[in-house]
């Protein structure tokens, strides 16, 4: 029986059978999301329990999908998946102080550098700024790699506060009034102009993990470099990202707030 054909069974009669069909139908799904954001964690955060976050999320995607809205169960049931790996992981605070710190250190210097230079700075203008060497601004992007996590997952929000992952953004084809239309098309062509000004790998690498999909381990096949210098330009791509995209959220299109 195809997907929708049990979950629509499964909304129809509340069949529970029909609903552990779905749930192991889309168990795979969570280990890969959960696989994806173990990436940059450090090994003190357990796989299992980022699965289990997930199951939670797929559970309500399950009772809680719409197919009015236009989207595909799979879209919702990813979204909300990997919110609740996210919520989780807000809820460990596994983060350092001192980490974040250092995250935050970095992006007001590129936020400067970008305002300076009218574009993203180089690492090595953002090592000088910042008084180190390249090879320690490699290892200081080692250090906060783990805080770009929520990179793209934390800055939009959808319907009852819930978070809603940016990339969905770029993809999502959900039914919605003139103006939430207008303002998610906004979002994402100034995501799309964000990315179009990151240097080239820094904007490649972004390109082939968020979009392609593709592991750490497998962009540095592609691009013919380590994994680790992969990770390194990933982090260095979202830092700069999420301030322009921060930024963005504060301050908003005005043509949309004219519009209100």
């Amino acid at each position: 029986m195809a997907t929708d054909k049990v979950w629509t069974y499964y909304q129809r009669l509340n069949d529970p059978e029909a609903r552990e069909k779905l749930l192991v139908e889309y168990l795979p799904l969570v280990k890969y999301i959960a696989g994806r954001i173990a990436i940059a964690l450090p090994h003190s955060v357990e796989l299992d329990d980022l699965v289990n976050a997930g199951v939670i999320g797929l559970i309500e995607a399950v009772n809680n999908f719409d197919p009015s809205r236009g989207v595909k169960l799979e879209t919702y049931a990813t979204s909300r998946i990997r919110g609740a790996i996210v919520d989780e992981l807000r809820r460990l605070d596994w983060a350092p102080r001192s980490v974040r710190t250092k995250s935050k250190e970095m992006e007001k210097v590129i936020d400067t550098l970008a305002n300076k230079l009218g574009r993203f700075p180089t690492e090595e203008e953002l090592a000088e700024s910042l008084g180190i060497t390249t090879e320690e601004l490699a290892k200081r992007m080692e250090d906060v790699k783990a805080t770009t996590l929520l990179s793209l997952d934390e800055l939009t929000e959808g319907e009852g506060g819930h978070k809603e992952p940016l990339v969905d953004v770029t993809s999502q084809g959900m039914k919605e009034d003139a103006l939430s239309k207008l303002e998610r098309e906004e979002l994402r062509d100034y995501l799309a102009r964000s990315i179009n000004e990151l240097p080239k790998q820094e904007r490649l690498v972004v390109a082939l993990y968020y979009y392609e999909e593709l592991t750490l381990k497998e962009i540095g096949q592609v691009m013919q470099i380590s994994e680790s210098r992969v990770s390194q330009l990933h982090t260095k791509a979202i830092l700069s990202l999420r301030l322009k995209l921060k930024r963005w959220l504060r301050e908003g299109s005005l043509e949309t707030k004219a519009r209100r």
